[in-house]
């Protein structure tokens, strides 16, 4: 799939957050939103997989030349993010069945062996609700990574991991980008996002 983003802009009361903003990701890309904090890398996220509207501008999908309804292209991301909320009171395997009840997992893979993947598969019947922010965090990288999409989008992927949990993340992004999926990766932390993100994108430079 294919994002074009003309003159996109977005306000918080009378503060523009960045304006102006005119990109095109295409598939199979990796890209990294950088600039300092308050720049709009969260905000830009959360509006390019249809979770916010842009105040002002205007984004495209298209996949092999066909438009695609905003309303439909979240289907075609998979997001992780520090304030992105678990399920806290379902046990992991409740909380892997209900997640795959309404997304698809990628072909080849199980949700027991998501868990292994994780480093979780003890924690099988443990609730979300008890795990540390670091199991927490690799949950939702695991859920970004082997559910079904065209594009993944990442927030601070190694907030809240350790110095084996950063090199898991290293680890599965590996495969990620042998899946040739687009990635977007927004931080201001090089080793999250030099390896596998060759576009680099300051929201900086689109500050009124």
């Amino acid at each position: 799939m294919q994002i074009s983003v003309e003159k996109l802009g977005k306000r918080y009361i009378n503060e523009w957050i960045f304006k102006d903003f005119n990109y095109t990701f295409e598939h199979g890309k990796g890209y990294a939103l950088t600039g300092h904090n308050g720049s709009g890398k969260s905000t830009l996220l959360t509006i390019l997989s249809g979770y916010h509207l842009p105040s002002e501008g205007k984004i495209t999908y298209q996949n092999e030349g066909k438009i695609i309804d905003a309303e439909k292209a979240f289907s075609y991301f998979t997001v992780a993010t520090p304030y992105m909320e678990l399920i806290e009171g379902f046990t992991l395997i409740e909380h892997l069945d209900f997640h795959f009840k309404f997304r698809d997992i990628q072909k080849g893979i199980t949700p027991q062996e998501i868990m292994e993947v994780a480093l979780l598969e003890k924690s099988a019947n443990k609730y979300v609700q008890n795990f540390s922010s670091g199991m927490k965090q690799r949950l939702k990288l695991a859920l970004a990574f082997y559910t079904k999409s065209d594009y993944i989008l990442l927030d601070e992927p190694t907030s809240n991991l350790d110095a084996q949990g950063s090199d898991w993340y290293q680890e599965e992004m590996k495969k990620v980008i042998a899946t040739n999926r687009s990635v977007i990766i927004a931080s201001n932390q090089p080793e999250e996002y030099k390896a596998f993100c060759p576009y680099e994108i300051s929201l900086t430079n689109f500050k009124p």
